[in-house]
């Protein structure tokens, strides 16, 4: 009787966790902007995780047209995780370092920032989340000094956003229409010739998905529209995983995830305030006529998202 019971609890407790799975799934792929479904796609591997565990326990207790079904999840699960965990190849090219930051406004630590900048060589920084005061105790840790070039668009709490460049800057463009600022330019890359660099901040979709889901379909068709006579880098804090269908949607024509490309796998960046450890991976580089051959997270004292690191091979602009 009792190894009954037992075999009934497992059996249930495995046809939910292959539910789960099989919800996972599933929200990797719907693009309704419903809030729910948008904040539970951002945890869908973890539950694309438990249809693993659904197929050991109908092992477990023999039931094994149940442990086929759950493999089949688990296989359709691991099938969408898999592109980030295996490197594309690249093409030839200068290679620059670069670096996206959330700020948490003028929270993150001005000297660690720029201590990162200094030892990983960084070229190109993106910043979201810029206000004026930031600029201000970024400008005397000495980041100027390191990227003489910027483009900034700062503003209050959440607003600001910000390109600093060690290559002149040029064609500077602040976009119209947004929440949270959106803004581009052109650097002039020594053995490249002119490069765009992007930097979004779309806004949260706890803000509003309906917002949040047309400001990606708006960023989206920037790149879309954007001038393929040069590399482009896109750094920024999307609020959106590679398990949001509309994020995916901007790495399916010439723009392509920087973390993909480097098969760098999950890379959690936020949150870091938190007592858990990250969960989600929300900032993004997304490359065009580039190839990112390491992508890598780290730690930003003072902010609530880790800053990614991403090591860039451009390919030289025909002149």
């Amino acid at each position: 009787m009792r190894a009954r019971v037992v075999r009934i609890g497992v059996g249930l407790m495995a046809g939910a966790a292959t539910l789960a799975g099989a919800a996972g799934v599933g929200l990797h792929f719907v693009r309704w902007p419903l809030e729910p479904l948008v904040l539970a796609a951002s945890g869908a591997p973890y539950l694309m995780g438990g249809a693993m565990l659904g197929a050991v326990g109908f092992a477990a207790t023999r039931r094994w047209i149940a442990t086929g079904v759950a493999v089949v999840v688990a296989g359709a699960g691991i099938a969408t995780q898999a592109p980030l965990y295996f490197a594309e190849p690249g093409g030839d090219g200068p290679p620059i370092m670069t670096m996206q930051a959330n700020l948490l406004f003028d929270g993150a630590d001005p000297d660690a920032l720029v201590d990162q900048v200094r030892a990983r060589d960084i070229a190109i920084l993106t910043v979201n989340e810029l206000t004026r005061t930031a600029v201000d105790s970024l400008s005397r840790a000495g980041l100027d000094q390191l990227l003489p070039h910027r483009y900034l668009a700062p503003g209050r709490t959440a607003s600001g956003t910000g390109i600093w460049s060690r290559f002149p800057l040029s064609d500077t463009v602040e976009y119209d229409g947004y929440v949270l600022n959106q803004i581009s330019a052109t650097a002039t890359v020594p053995e490249v010739g002119p490069v765009a660099i992007y930097a979004f901040h779309p806004v949260p979709p706890v803000y509003d998905t309906g917002v949040w889901a047309d400001e990606l379909a708006r960023l989206d068709d920037i790149l879309r529209n954007s001038r393929t006579d040069r590399p482009a880098i896109v750094g920024g804090d999307f609020n959106a995983t590679h398990d949001h269908a509309r994020f995916r949607a901007m790495t399916a024509g010439r723009f392509a995830d920087a973390a993909a490309q480097a098969g760098a796998g999950h890379l959690v960046t936020y949150p870091t305030d938190k007592r858990l450890p990250p969960l989600v991976g929300i900032d993004h580089f997304l490359l065009a006529d580039a190839h990112a051959t390491t992508v890598e997270t780290v730690d930003l004292p003072g902010a609530d998202h880790r800053a990614l690191i991403a090591r860039v091979v451009l390919t030289p602009t025909d002149r």
